[in-house]
């Protein structure tokens, strides 16, 4: 196992990690809030108009795969039980059988290649569903989109596999928005692009590690099994983002925890067996370790919602289950990790602090991964 010295090293010295990172993960992590900004130009030259002046429809359906299907999920969240429009995910190539003229489908993917993508596509055009596409510039989906008279926002070919999350997610917040059933305070990606430069400022690599918090998470994660505790459903979603990330790009596997519908279970998974039985140590002697610690790592939204139901002796509240969430890790030793919470969040936009969290964890994922050198490994 790698020590916390020598991946600390690893991570204070740029030439290293750009030596480690052929696929540039570090700058485009490091540029999200500009992926961002560009993207949402993109989409503003797509016209949406073509889809969004038919007015409100029945049903969206988003067609994507792990980060598309994040950016979806995170939609969805936003919308909430008492979106007026059914908001479905599936990862294709297949549309829903009930799909017809009067709903809309989004077909997000970074290549705009593949079977899943093109073929919802043209099936759409045949069933008269009206269509946006999201893609790489010059794809098949592009072409797809073309024939069919049908928006396409074409990313640039910069973007980097693993980072183009908010590049999927720009598209539908603004989609959302025109079609009403967003506000453009909820959507507001200029917010979102400030969040995620605020964090690239405090995380980027140049930053040393003993002032970043990425790298410290990322040295914490070292021997670490991560239990993710996500305060409501937008938490959540971010949460699948992080367990995907931290599995895809440093192997390691993470347990995401949605609450409070499954507050009982992370309960019992930092009470139970694989617990500590003492405080841990930091700068205790790795060659001693029999296995990987859990480690509790947060993912909050202060605005998950007040109680689901009636006062009863069980927490209803995405609040109240974090904090006996907290609680139990506190009595079981289990140290707790939480991300980006060094920031100020007095008047910054809900989506903008989930993406603060989200921004700090894709740094950390890549960081674990650059220095256990799995990346060059590859």
């Amino acid at each position: 196992m790698t020590s916390p010295e020598l991946a600390e090293e690893v991570l204070d010295d740029p030439e290293l990690l750009r030596a480690r990172d052929p696929r540039g993960l570090l700058p485009a992590v490091a540029g999200a809030g500009a992926q961002v900004r560009e993207t949402a130009a993109l989409t503003a030259e797509a016209g949406l108009g073509r889809v969004t002046d038919a007015g409100r429809p029945r049903g969206l359906v988003v067609v994507a795969r792990r980060e598309g299907a994040v950016a979806a999920s995170v939609l969805r969240a936003l919308l909430g039980p008492g979106s007026p429009v059914t908001v479905d995910v599936v990862p294709g190539p297949q549309l829903p059988v009930w799909m017809g003229a009067s709903d809309v489908v989004v077909i997000a993917t970074r290549t705009g290649a593949g079977h899943y993508a093109l073929a919802p596509a043209y099936e759409a055009a045949r069933r008269g569903v009206a269509v946006v596409g999201i893609g790489a510039e010059g794809a098949p989906l592009h072409a797809a989109c073309a024939s069919a008279r049908a928006p396409y926002v074409p990313l640039p070919p910069s973007r980097v596999q693993h980072t183009t999350l908010w590049s999927l997610l720009t598209p539908m917040l603004r989609l959302a928005t025109d079609l009403g059933l967003l506000s453009a305070e909820a959507a507001d990606t200029d917010a979102v692009a400030d969040a995620l430069d605020a964090v690239a400022a405090d995380c980027g690599p140049v930053v040393p590690t003993y002032a970043n918090p990425a790298k410290m998470l990322a040295l914490e994660l070292l021997d670490a099994l991560p239990v993710i505790a996500a305060e409501g459903p937008l938490a959540a979603a971010a949460a699948g983002r992080v367990a995907d990330q931290l599995a895809t790009l440093a192997g390691l596997p993470a347990t995401a925890f949605r609450l409070p519908d499954q507050r009982v279970a992370a309960c019992a998974v930092l009470g139970g067996p694989l617990a500590p039985a003492e405080a841990d140590d930091f700068f205790r002697d790795r060659t001693d370790d029999e296995g990987r610690r859990l480690r509790l790592i947060t993912v909050r939204d202060a605005e998950a919602g007040g109680p689901e139901g009636p006062a009863e002796r069980e927490p209803r509240s995405a609040s109240e289950a974090l904090h006996q969430v907290l609680r139990t890790a506190t009595e079981r030793n289990v140290p707790v990790s939480g991300l980006a919470e060094q920031g100020d969040a007095d008047g910054v936009p809900r989506l903008a602090r989930v993406a603060r969290q989200v921004a700090a964890a894709d740094f950390a994922a890549v960081y674990l991964a650059l220095a256990l050198d799995a990346e060059r490994a590859r």
